[in-house]
């Protein structure tokens, strides 16, 4: 490997950690919030993506916003993929 083959693949692995411990610390805090505040509404919003296509779910009162919240997240996921594929493509030629 060369050494910019090795740079980008210790910038994808450190993307990587860094995007689990968003979701366990996300994780986390949802596990305290519940404990502290136990009874309320549920509201779910996820985003599925098959291939290139997002598919947006959403239920309950707060629907809108957590839709909203993963169209959001959906856009910045596509945007980070293709400057890393941008970024791979720069480096393998």
């Amino acid at each position: 490997m060369t050494t910019d083959e090795l740079v980008s693949a210790r910038k994808f692995l450190i993307l990587l950690i860094i995007g689990f411990a968003i979701i366990f610390l996300g994780i986390i805090i949802l596990m305290v919030a519940t404990f502290l505040y136990g009874g309320g509404s549920v509201n779910f919003g996820t985003i599925i993506f098959i291939g290139p296509f997002p598919i947006v779910i959403g239920a309950g009162p707060e629907a809108i916003w957590m839709i909203l919240f993963a169209i959001v997240i959906a856009v910045l996921s596509i945007i980070m993929l293709l400057i890393m594929h941008k970024e791979i493509k720069k480096t393998s030629a």
